[in-house]
């Protein structure tokens, strides 16, 4: 091999090294860019799953709180994206307020009961007055007891008209003695406007579709507003049958006027109403509806 051939030779060998030599350092510059790319992507994720778990020790609330939400992505998850690993996480509630026990039935005797009550119209009453002696009793004339279920959801209606100095005595003896009774109850007063003949039954049944309106009661207490109970042991609750409650007034010796009477005050539970189909609209003047009643 004469010297000409050997140069050239070597300087083939030397393009070809220096070939493969720019291959390798193009090849090298190549996977770094793509390893720096990758990870600048997964130190992006790792940063927000490190943002999150330390907020959600520095904040118990959650996103609910600040406005703020973090993000998780899981792994293990087949055909997983970008996209769903940033759906936001709802974060527990620690600090939930246990919710209060079930109050227990109220009894069927309450035991507060006074029993015979001196019944006085002597001193003055005023509106006043009734609303200082009865906080509890929320606007409407409507209470429930606080510390037990009642058995009965009471509307107590009375058929009303130019008998105010009545009222302020009805409700001062009255609240008390419901109050006592245990018994979730509405008070309505039906005012029949101008002079015309007094028609009681129709304001019954206007005040039993109103007092509906307002709340599901179950028990209906129809009452003249000049009649107040002397012993708070007479419940104003329904029973099993329709319940005359004024079988014993002062002005009738404490006796039945007459057999059948069933006027003053009574009650009957939704179903009886509804059974009895109401009241009668026909009577107009005192008297005779709370007959036809009985006879219903």
């Amino acid at each position: 091999m004469t010297a000409m051939t050997r140069l050239m030779l070597g300087r083939t060998l030397e393009r070809i090294c220096k070939g493969v030599l720019l291959l390798c350092l193009l090849h090298f510059v190549i996977m770094m860019i793509l390893y720096f790319d990758v990870y600048t992507q997964r130190f992006d994720l790792f940063s927000r799953f490190n943002n999150g778990r330390n907020g959600s020790r520095n904040n118990v609330s959650g996103a609910a709180g600040n406005g703020h939400h973090f993000y998780y992505y899981n792994l293990s998850r087949p055909n997983a994206t970008l996209a769903s690993y940033l759906a936001p996480s709802v974060q527990p509630e620690t600090n939930q307020t246990p919710s209060p026990k079930p109050l227990p039935p109220c009894p069927e005797i309450p035991p507060g009961l006074v029993g015979r009550l001196l019944i006085e119209f002597s001193s003055q009453m005023t509106m006043e007055r009734v609303q200082k002696e009865n906080p509890n009793v929320t606007e409407g004339g409507r209470y429930t007891p606080p510390d037990c279920r009642p058995r009965w959801k009471v509307a107590i209606i009375i058929p009303f008209r130019h008998r105010e100095n009545h009222l302020k005595y009805w409700l001062h003896y009255l609240h008390p003695i419901l109050r006592r009774q245990r018994i979730d109850y509405g008070i309505y007063i039906i005012n029949q406007l101008g002079e015309e003949t007094f028609n009681r039954a129709k304001l019954l049944n206007v005040g039993y579709t109103e007092a509906l309106k307002d709340a599901e009661y179950d028990c209906f207490i129809f009452s003249d507003v000049d009649l107040i109970p002397m012993d708070d042991r007479n419940l104003y609750h329904c029973y099993d049958q329709p319940r005359h409650f004024a079988i014993a007034m002062d002005k009738f010796g404490f006796r039945l006027p007459y057999a059948g009477y069933f006027g003053g005050v009574s009650g009957l539970s939704k179903k009886q109403f509804l059974k009895i189909n109401g009241f009668p609209n026909e009577y107009w003047g005192w008297g005779g509806e709370d007959d036809d009643i009985y006879n219903r």
